[in-house]
Parts: structure tokens; C-alpha cells; sequence
């Protein structure tokens, strides 16, 4: 036990994704209510909010190969080809949507109803 309550003895991968993740979603909330979307901010926030969610999805791969047992059973160390797969599938469908997102956001002006 730490000295700050902490229920961890030491610094994690995922804790360290964690605070990176945190950081971009900083960056998302500055570009989508400080700059409004505007310019390159639009861009700025499709990128950082679909980062931040990868990294997310990421560690939900990481942890389901260290926790379900089939999954553990196919990669003990997560250096094993079903782990490396996955991770990889995970990646180019985040990278696929990342581009989508980057290219087709668009801001529709608010209609009166």
C-alpha cells in the first residue's frame, strides 16, 4: 500500500496508458469547448477522442488475455500470435475509423425546431 491510499505498490502499464489516455481527453475537451471545433481543432478532437478510446479498447484486449482463461491459455506471456492478432485487428479498425472520423466530421448548424 502506497502512502497515498493507492490499492497498487507500483506504476502499471495500464495505469501509465491510463494517464496518457487522460491527457489526450484533455486535449479533446480543449479543442471541442475552448476552441469550439474550429479550424484545425476539428480535426484536433476526432483524433484525440478516437485515440483515447483505443487506448481504452487496448487495455480491455490486454486484460482479457490476462484474465479469461481460454484467452491466457492462447497467449500466457502476450507475445504469442493470437495476442499480437488481436491487438493488431484492434489497431486498424481504430486507425480505419480514426480517418473516417477525420475526414467526414462536419458541424450542422443548429436548426430552430
Amino acid at each position: 500500500m502506497t502512502g497515498f491510499g493507492f490499492p497498487f505498490e507500483h506504476l502499471l502499464p495500464s495505469h501509465k496508458v491510463g494517464i496518457l489516455s487522460l491527457i489526450i481527453l484533455a486535449i479533446a475537451i480543449a479543442a471541442r469547448y475552448l476552441f469550439h471545433l474550429n479550424g484545425v481543432w476539428r480535426w484536433v478532437y476526432s483524433a484525440t477522442a478516437t485515440l483515447a478510446l483505443y487506448f481504452n479498447v487496448f487495455i480491455l484486449v490486454v486484460q482479457s488475455f490476462l484474465k479469461i482463461p481460454a484467452l491466457k491459455a492462447m497467449a500466457p506471456t502476450q507475445t504469442e500470435p493470437p495476442f499480437v492478432v488481436a491487438q493488431s485487428i484492434v489497431f486498424l479498425i481504430f486507425l480505419t475509423i480514426g480517418i473516417m472520423a477525420s475526414r467526414k466530421f462536419r458541424l450542422d448548424p443548429v436548426r430552430a425546431v
